[in-house]
């Protein structure tokens, strides 16, 4: 199958990798069918090689079973290179909404995070470089 977990079945789930188990969650979501999947950092702990598979297998069963996938991930460049819209939030309300290169904006990284960041563009991808923090006094930026 697509996940490519089928040797799993008879695993404990502790024993599993930390990608192992992502595939395992993303299965259980699937055999919900509701048509949405919410993931919260699917990515996090895994190295570069699982968080990219990650990624992939959830673009591809967005696009081939016509699902919709809302992830929550603090990795912004992997949020740009495989999200079709990104919500920024800040203080549990939207602060942008959109495509990632209207969203990912220096603008909009100091507003969220307080930091001061390039953003460049690499095969029409952005991609978020933080520079330092903007100091803050009395809790304004």
């Amino acid at each position: 199958g697509l996940l490519g977990i089928e040797d799993l079945a008879l695993s404990l789930f502790t024993e599993l990798s930390g990608g192992q188990q992502q595939k395992v969650l993303i299965a259980r979501a699937l055999a919900q069918a509701t048509g949405v999947i919410l993931l919260d950092e699917p990515t996090s702990n895994l190295d570069v090689w699982h968080q990219i598979d990650v990624m992939e297998i959830l673009r591809s069963l967005v696009r081939r079973q016509d699902l919709t996938a809302i992830v929550a991930i603090h990795d912004l460049n992997m949020a740009a290179r495989y999200s079709d819209t990104i919500i920024m939030m800040k203080g549990g309300k939207i602060f942008a909404a959109g495509r990632p290169e209207d969203v990912l904006t220096r603008e909009n990284l100091a507003g969220v995070y307080g930091i001061h960041a390039r953003v460049r563009s690499y095969d029409d991808i952005p991609h978020v470089i933080p520079l330092k923090k903007i100091s803050r006094k009395r809790g304004r930026v």
